[in-house]
């Protein structure tokens, strides 16, 4: 697709109100203002933030419970256009999720439309070194984003490729603190996920990709989220067995 060079007075106008939107936030905030601005810039009705940790999505903010939820069905699921363009690190635009881009990922699409979502527009978060997470943007109608309103979208992948980037990960002591932390507290519930990977592994003697699929799964299969099934295994209520 041949993509027209961006007016500079565009430019300028989404990078004002994307400067105003995280205006007088903190690093934790960063993720979930972008979220709401990009739903004040955008056709769009929710939008979401995740990083990408061994096959997982790890969710650093939502505009709303919608965008949160279909985050955490692909992160079940273990599929769907949000981990597509992780894994490519290249845009996905799945615009008609219940007509044409049904197939592409069909539980996803099957539940992603269940919940309302009709199109799903993924942009990875990084640079030539690789992608390091997406900026997801979900709409309860079909369609694509104009040219304009992918290079909105595309300008604010970047702001927030650069906010994390220039995000402190630990405090001097080297241990993890509330406001300097890099990750939300929801990212750090999903630290239940890879801990109960690795008892996953113990118990079975099973490799972690494994492991994940056995959690993927069983959370399916149950109509759990792998960070509900995450939670009974590291609390000792779950445990898996060998075949």
């Amino acid at each position: 697709m041949t993509v027209r060079p961006w007016d500079e007075p565009d430019r300028a106008w989404a990078a004002d109100a994307i400067a105003e939107g995280v205006r007088g936030a903190g690093p934790g905030e960063i993720p979930k203002r972008l979220c709401h601005v990009a739903v004040r810039l955008l056709p769009v009705s929710g939008a979401s933030v995740s990083l990408c940790s061994g096959g997982m999505p790890v969710p650093l903010g939502a505009g709303d419970e919608r965008a949160a939820l279909l985050m955490e069905i692909q992160a079940t699921l273990g599929d769907g256009p949000c981990l597509h363009a992780a894994r490519t690190g290249a845009p996905v635009i799945a615009a008609d999720l219940s007509g044409r881009d049904a197939h592409r990922w069909p539980v996803f699409a099957q539940q992603a439309t269940a919940a309302g979502v009709r199109a799903v527009y993924a942009l990875p978060l990084g640079d030539s070194g690789g992608c390091v997470g997406t900026l997801d943007l979900y709409r309860d109608t079909p369609g694509v984003l104009s040219t304009r309103e992918l290079h909105t979208a595309t300008l604010m992948a970047g702001v927030m490729t650069v906010a994390l980037s220039a995000l402190p990960t630990d405090d001097p002591a080297g241990s993890r603190t509330v406001d300097g932390f890099w990750l939300s507290e929801l990212a750090t519930e999903h630290d239940e996920v890879h801990q109960a990977i690795g008892m996953i592994m113990a118990q079975l003697g099973v490799a972690a990709d494994e492991a994940l699929a056995r959690l993927r799964g069983h959370a399916f299969a149950r109509g759990l989220t792998v960070l509900d099934v995450a939670h009974e295994v590291v609390a000792h209520r779950e445990r898996f067995e060998r075949d």
